[in-house]
């Protein structure tokens, strides 16, 4: 069963909603997906240069996401991190 989160107008709601409620009933495998949360500050800058029409690749898949292209690099290079990491065991 796909039932739709109800909207809450305050957190108090939302938390005593998710205190009670079968989220089973409301999470499927269509609506989950990973997700970054960015606590650090982004105090250093880089530059990079980009061919055109690769930059506008990296722009529109950024938008099929609904994030910026700045973050949607930055996520990119991330993941590519983490995979490294995990391959070597640091």
């Amino acid at each position: 069963m796909n039932k739709k989160l109800p909207d809450f107008d305050s957190d108090e709601a939302a938390e005593k909603f998710l205190e009670t409620a079968d989220m089973s009933a409301y999470l499927t495998p269509d609506n989950l997906f990973p997700k970054n949360f960015e606590f650090l500050p982004k105090d250093k800058k880089i530059s990079m240069r980009f061919a055109d029409p690769f930059l506008n690749q990296i722009k529109e898949a950024a938008k099929n996401r609904g994030v910026s292209y700045q973050k949607y690099i930055r996520m990119a290079v991330e993941q590519s991190l983490q995979q490294d990491l995990r391959k070597t065991g640091a």
